[in-house]
């Protein structure tokens, strides 16, 4: 029988509009759009119009927010995750929720197809796949950017201007990045960044301020955790889109959070990339500091090994994976304990860590002190340690 739906990852943006018409032409399906807002600013406000303009009648445009960083961002942080040492996944963490809504809107319409706008050279198409995949084993997913003949934005802009596509592009204004935003990142790749040499415009960052031109002043602030998560700033309880909300605004304005790395893809690829993620760069030194004093030390390290599997797996898009799932499971029960509260100090680009306190902290001042500690350890003892430790090594010398 012939497919009659396809569920379209919609922006409103020139990519988008020109995949919206092109699958009307090239499938003869009836398209409907799907618009997550997940906190990347604007883009969601024309959606509605653009689409309809383009003949679609069934749109939808849903505020995923809360579910984004209460489902998939707070979970990860628990995790402590981040790809290759540098990069926080912002856009990583953000395909799944999208995916498992294409997904769900498929089977209410009774669509056949799932489209979305991912080029066939970057991590997003596998990303959406593999999680569309996973969760609908039988979904068809087209994935224009790997059939058509189109091979620049100027190709594009040609055929939205041949079939009346309105785009912002009109205008005039190019951006000279391909840019993905949400709440807790914005990246920004392409254009002068293919040269790993050249060094960013400073108009080009939108979040942070420069390290010249960010407060002159320090600004303490006080995170309260609870099992791992960021409950409270300054002892005000925020649910935790308001949370990140709040980091972002903090940390932007102390120059907090800009990165600028070469990362390999999963299909191959080594690429530049520029990324803001202010309040998440807040929110992982300050949860690393409240685990430093409630995590058992095997614990602590059996967690900091399991980071960098569950960072690939974020990165690689097997966020609906047993094994992820399974690592997960594994990081929330570690957190039973990490609560307690963080003080740290924001100044010129530092997240500086003045103090931490628990009601479940296991650091010992009896223990560490250099005074005296009345007996509560006995430095005699660290002589049989040694031995006992040194024994293989003697043994190798010989």
């Amino acid at each position: 029988m012939k497919p009659n739906k396809v569920v379209l990852a919609y922006s409103g943006g020139l990519d988008t509009s020109v995949i919206a018409k092109w699958l009307m032409e090239h499938y003869d399906l009836e398209v409907v759009t799907f618009t997550a807002d997940i906190g990347q600013g604007e883009e969601t406000k024309d959606a509605r119009l653009k689409a309809k303009k383009l003949g679609i009648k069934k749109v939808y445009i849903e505020d995923l927010r809360d579910d984004f960083v209460k489902n998939y961002v707070y979970p990860m942080f628990r995790a402590n995750a981040i790809y290759e040492g540098e990069y926080f996944l912002g856009t990583s963490i953000a395909r799944p929720l999208i995916s498992k809504r294409l997904v769900e809107i498929a089977k209410k319409e009774k669509a056949d197809y799932i489209c979305h706008g991912a080029t066939g050279k970057g991590n997003d198409q596998v990303r959406f796949e593999l999680a569309a995949y996973a969760l609908n084993p039988k979904i068809k997913v087209i994935a224009p950017w790997r059939e058509w003949d189109f091979v620049s934005r100027s190709d594009l802009m040609k055929y939205a201007k041949k079939h009346q596509i309105a785009v912002d592009f009109d205008k005039g204004k190019k951006s000279p990045y391909s840019m993905d935003a949400n709440i807790l990142h914005t990246s920004y790749e392409g254009g002068i960044l293919e040269d790993p040499w050249r060094k960013p415009e400073e108009s080009m960052w939108l979040r942070t301020k420069s390290l010249e031109k960010s407060k002159s002043r320090p600004q303490v602030v006080e995170l309260t955790f609870y099992k791992g998560d960021i409950t409270a700033i300054n002892n005000r309880k925020m649910k935790p889109s308001k949370i990140l909300h709040e980091l972002n605004m903090l940390a932007g304005n102390h120059g907090i959070g800009r990165d600028d790395i070469v990362e390999n893809r999963y299909v191959g690829i080594k690429s530049r990339g520029c990324y803001e993620t202010p309040g998440g760069t807040i929110y992982f030194k300050a949860h690393k500091a409240i685990e430093s004093i409630t995590l058992d030390r095997e614990l602590l390290h059996l967690k900091e090994d399991l980071t960098n599997r569950y960072s690939r797996l974020v990165y690689n898009g097997y966020w609906f994976s047993p094994e992820r799932e399974s690592i997960q499971h594994l990081i929330d029960k570690s957190q039973n304990k990490v609560s307690g509260v963080v003080r740290v100090k924001l100044y010129k680009g530092n997240v500086i860590i003045e103090g931490r306190k628990s009601p479940h902290s296991l650091y010992s001042e009896d223990l560490s002190t250099f005074e005296n500690d009345s007996g509560a350890y006995d430095q005699k003892d660290a002589e049989g340690f040694i031995k006992i430790n040194s024994l293989r090594l003697k043994t190798r010398s010989k």
